[in-house]
């Protein structure tokens, strides 16, 4: 299978083949990060820039940590010390990176499209790393090959995201991929919530958390994003957390086999119990690490189609003598 994308922008479109080509790149990768020597010179002389405008942490150690593990040129970018304090628009801060020769941008935004808009204007390859609340690729694909570790053919599986799916970029993400993939999806919290006409994603909406779980292979749910919100969603915390958070008692009347995922950072005991997050069910930290593995994948898939070379079952172990 071929990877000819030059830009991963979001999930929205994305084919079965490309998805699982992703996957199983990633595979590979995340084997080296199981080796003693991590590293490998996959992106030696390749240019990347990290362009955050907004606050993350898990996000960004992880391109950071998949650039280094390639061999890649890493420069760090934080709207908060740069030229936008002194008023250069975006558009500036983009040729200059051009002007600069970058070969890979990674970027996160607080408007929805901000990293189309980039492709305009740079010739470089655009990675998204979350444009507001509508969409952020890498974490999706990085759940998606968690669950692929532990259910081997996600088709007709039952997965049921739980939670904020209004603000939720990694909710969007998800759904595109696990519909790619053949999962059926179950969208779970109150009304305020969901988006409306959310049904047209070809998704089934509930109200119910126990109706929503008790039959699902997975169930990943969202953090309750306070900084994304005006008020008025929620009565309160509490109740949020009576009515659909996830504890030991709902995990009682679930599948003994499910998997509890959650995309981070974790409100304890407000859509997740401290239990639940850190039991035998839960495979929150195993995303995290396979996070690096699936951003290095993306960062090699892009950089063989910038130097037009087709990207064919690639034998990535072998550069470090495996």
């Amino acid at each position: 299978m071929t990877w000819t994308r030059k830009h991963l922008l979001g999930l929205e479109g994305i084919g079965y083949d490309e998805v699982v080509t992703i996957l199983d790149t990633t595979s590979r990768f995340r084997e080296i990060l199981d080796r003693s020597v991590k590293k490998v010179p996959t992106l030696r002389g390749i240019t990347v820039v990290n362009l955050f405008f907004e606050a993350s942490t898990r996000t960004r150690m992880s391109f950071e940590l998949a650039e280094k593990r390639l061999s890649a040129d890493v420069l760090n970018f934080s709207a908060s010390s740069s030229s936008l304090k002194k008023g250069e628009t975006l558009r500036d801060t983009a040729r200059n990176i051009e002007a600069m020769k970058v070969d890979i941008v990674v970027m996160r935004h607080p408007s929805p499209g901000a990293p189309h808009f980039l492709t305009d204007h740079i010739d470089g390859s655009i990675i998204n790393a979350g444009d507001g609340p509508h969409e952020h690729p890498t974490q999706a694909l990085l759940d998606l090959f968690t669950m692929r570790e532990h259910v081997a053919d996600l088709r007709g599986k039952r997965v049921t995201i739980v939670g904020d799916i209004l603000h939720s970029r990694v909710a969007r993400s998800d759904i595109w991929g696990l519909k790619a993939l053949g999962a059926d999806v179950t969208l779970c919290g109150p009304n305020t919530f969901m988006p409306a006409e959310v049904e047209q994603l070809g998704v089934t909406v509930s109200h119910d958390i126990r109706d929503a779980t008790v039959e699902a292979d997975i169930v990943n749910i969202l953090r309750i994003q306070r900084e994304r919100q005006s008020g008025g969603f929620l009565p309160s915390l509490r109740e949020y957390s009576a009515l659909f958070g996830i504890n030991a008692a709902r995990l009682r009347e679930m599948k003994p086999d499910v998997l509890i995922m959650h995309p981070g950072p974790i409100n304890r005991g407000v859509e997740i119990a401290p239990d639940v997050a850190d039991g035998d069910r839960s495979v929150i930290l195993e995303q995290v690490t396979n996070g690096v593995a699936v951003r290095m994948a993306i960062l090699y898939l892009l950089s063989m189609v910038r130097a037009s070379k087709q990207v064919e079952e690639p034998d990535i172990l072998a550069e470090v003598g495996a």
